[in-house]
């Protein structure tokens, strides 16, 4: 079922981790109607005016409303700011989220970060491989996923492996 409706683009100030967040709200009502009973995130694809998107998480506010965050990529191609009205055009994403295939592969070697990780949303799992994806060498793709092991091991999700790496960054800096 694919839904139409218009909205406008907004921004979160002060808002914890989503502080600075361009986005979109997606009414209860709609949520609903995509997702009957669904009061976690799920994946949706469709269109914001004339720009395609698929796989994009919709995040549970806590109302019965969700929002889509808009990412600078989504933006860019836009060409919309805080305040702009978009045509969205929307409908459930039940497509397989691909994990990487090198960090399923370690991962069947670590059962304990194996656990951790299928325990996760597929969102979320999705978080950790396409950061894996988006290495430019071998070196680099093999110190992510070495790095992701490890969170996983601790049971760190993205967010807090991303901080803890920032964390040790500045410290070896330093």
């Amino acid at each position: 079922m694919e839904l139409q409706f218009k909205c406008t683009v907004l921004r979160f100030g002060q808002q914890g981790e989503k502080t600075g967040w361009t986005y979109i709200e997606i009414p209860a009502s709609i949520a609903q109607q995509l997702m009957p009973g669904n009061k976690k995130t799920f994946r949706v694809k469709g269109r914001l005016d004339d720009v395609a998107f698929e796989g994009v998480a919709l995040l549970p506010m806590g109302d019965g409303n969700f929002i889509m965050a808009l990412n600078a990529q989504l933006r860019k191609q836009l060409g919309k700011r805080k305040g702009a009205s978009l045509d969205i055009q929307i409908s459930l994403d039940e497509s397989p989220v691909m994990i990487n295939e090198d960090l399923i592969g370690c991962l069947a070697d670590e059962p304990e970060a194996n656990s951790f990780f299928n325990s996760l949303t597929k969102g979320h799992q999705k978080y950790f491989s396409n950061w894996i994806n988006t290495a430019r060498t071998v070196e680099t793709k093999s110190k992510r996923i070495a790095e992701t092991l490890s969170a996983l091991s601790k049971k760190q999700d993205f967010g807090q492996m991303l901080r803890a790496l920032t964390i040790r960054n500045k410290e070896t800096r330093s």
